[in-house]
């Protein structure tokens, strides 16, 4: 009788366990992965960057850039989606910049600081609001492995609106930044040039397994297996299906990785094994002190110097 009980007691408090890291892991993963819970504010402060600081020089970017010529651009997803860009012609668009943002921000958000050295440049730039974010559709958030198929669309929406006598070059930051590495090892049109990462996370399995220790004093067993089988079952991908690291291991253009050393969200060793894993032509700028994406706000001037050498090279 007693060992029944015993067997009863324990049975109810595994249950309780079990029913509580359910409870953990849904509740982890409706928060980051579904657009509404995700929220912007959270995000920046989860970053830690003191963006207050760099408000003049951004505002003053932000003016130049709306006085632009510019316009809303649509194109539909492989599954039905309506995805939106912002676009900014220049002269006779030859040389073209796509854009990809970070986790819950936009691209008219993310690039006010370095428009004004691409436009300054004569890049013509395509802002992109990935998939569940800004003004295009979307309930799940991509992570890069949804969206470097979205931004194949965007490559071809640049051809057909510029010609195929273009040069065309990819810049990421963050989530846009493990997007465009994903892009890496896929068949590009010999257009993309080359491709510029800036603080990208190698997946999104890694990159919140990391959130769970640092963050939330969370182990990343059983919270990111649940929320891994709930991505497949609901967004249709698994966090670690597209992994930047494997991919860069198959890339067949030129990178240029950056990152900041003060970063704490995406840690600068994710660059570091992501930067020997490629097996392309590739280049690597280290702005020490530089938190999450500040990386351009920080050292504008090493930042431009670095895409002048790396574009130079192209």
């Amino acid at each position: 009788m007693a060992f029944r009980k015993m067997l009863r007691i324990v049975t109810v408090a595994l249950g309780v366990v079990a029913a509580a890291e359910l409870g953990i892991a849904t509740y982890f993963y409706r928060r980051t992965m579904i657009r509404g819970n995700a929220k912007t504010d959270r995000t920046i402060k989860m970053a830690g960057t003191d963006w207050n600081q760099h408000m003049p020089f951004i505002q003053a970017r932000k003016e130049a850039m709306l006085s632009e010529k510019h316009s809303d651009e649509w194109l539909m997803s492989a599954d039905g989606l309506r995805l939106h860009a912002t676009w900014f012609p220049q002269g006779e668009c030859k040389k073209i910049v796509i854009c990809f943002h970070g986790y819950t921000s936009q691209g008219m958000k993310d690039y006010l600081g370095l428009s004004g050295y691409y436009l300054k440049n004569g890049y013509s730039m395509l802002l992109v609001d990935e998939r569940a974010h800004g003004e295009s559709e979307g309930k799940y958030i991509g992570f890069g492995c949804l969206d470097r198929i979205d931004a194949l669309k965007w490559i071809n929406w640049v051809l057909r609106k510029c010609g195929e006598d273009v040069e065309i070059l990819l810049h990421g930051t963050s989530m846009g930044g493990a997007t465009v590495l994903m892009m890496s090892s896929l068949e590009l049109p010999a257009q993309v040039k080359g491709i510029v990462s800036d603080c990208a996370f190698t997946s999104p399995k890694e990159v919140f397994s990391h959130v769970l220790k640092s963050m939330y004093h969370l182990p990343a067993f059983p919270v990111m297996n649940i929320s891994n089988f709930l991505n497949k079952r609901f967004a249709g991908y698994g966090l670690d299906e597209c992994n930047a690291a494997r991919e860069v291991k198959k890339a067949k253009v030129p990178i240029l990785f950056i990152h900041g050393s003060g970063d704490t969200f995406v840690p600068y060793s994710m660059c570091e094994t992501m930067y020997e894993n490629c097996a392309s032509s590739k280049k690597k700028l280290i702005i020490e002190g530089a938190a999450h994406a500040e990386c351009y706000y920080k050292d504008t001037d090493a930042y431009e110097n670095a895409l002048t050498e790396f574009i130079g090279g192209l």
